[in-house]
């Protein structure tokens, strides 16, 4: 793949629809990406929802800037553990595994964007109630569970993004149903309310940096 940069502008608020979006081919068989945002070539910095089909795998690799995921759908193999649905990952920088889906999976995954000082590995279940997942000086990633019609205020100095894990959001940004991702800059404000049924969101806020 040769270098892309797709929604690179850091200074810009972004949403992308995932469900929308067409499952791209990887280079591995039977692995396919809807990319959400990327700078580089296939070693990237990247934010993509990730599709393994049954018995598919990627080759063995080191995370030059760190991993974060969370399992969506199926269960994430590797030769450390498996991660079924609702499962939390962070794969610091240097670590290294052969990620695969015996019966098929699908994560929401952020490459090469840790910070430089951030080593510690993490796997634990997205909290049912909500709560936080991670925080250091350098960021915060929780989960919040919205009850029908609540409201989401967010107002920060950092950066934050989010992922619509279930249900919908709505505000002066329209409709934001299940796998929309949104990524707003320092001194921007989040303010949605949730959907008739709710909604799940994952967040996380941290400065944002190439």
């Amino acid at each position: 793949m040769q270098d892309l940069r797709l929604n690179a502008d850091l200074g810009q608020r972004v949403i992308v629809h995932g469900a929308e979006l067409p499952w791209l081919p990887s280079p591995l068989p039977g692995v396919e990406r809807r990319m959400l945002y990327r700078v580089g070539g296939e070693q990237a910095r990247a934010t993509s929802l990730v599709r393994y089909a049954p018995g598919s795998h990627f080759s063995a690799h080191v995370h030059g800037g760190g991993e974060e995921f969370v399992v969506l759908e199926g269960v994430f193999e590797d030769e450390h553990g498996h991660y079924p649905a609702g499962t939390y990952v962070r794969n610091p920088p240097g670590s290294a595994h052969s990620p695969g889906a015996s019966d098929g999976c699908v994560i929401f995954v952020r490459l090469r964007q840790f910070h430089p000082e951030d080593r510690q590995a993490l796997v634990m279940p997205l909290p049912a109630q909500g709560g936080m997942l991670f925080e250091n000086d350098h960021e915060r990633v929780w989960v919040d569970v919205l009850q029908p019609a609540d409201n989401l205020r967010w107002d920060s100095g950092r950066g934050l993004e989010l992922l619509v894990l279930a249900g919908q959001l709505h505000g002066v940004d329209g409709c934001l149903p299940a796998l929309s991702w949104m990524r707003l800059p320092a001194g921007q404000a989040l303010e949605v309310k949730a959907g008739a049924e709710g909604a799940r969101v994952w967040l996380k806020e941290a400065a944002l940096t190439l």
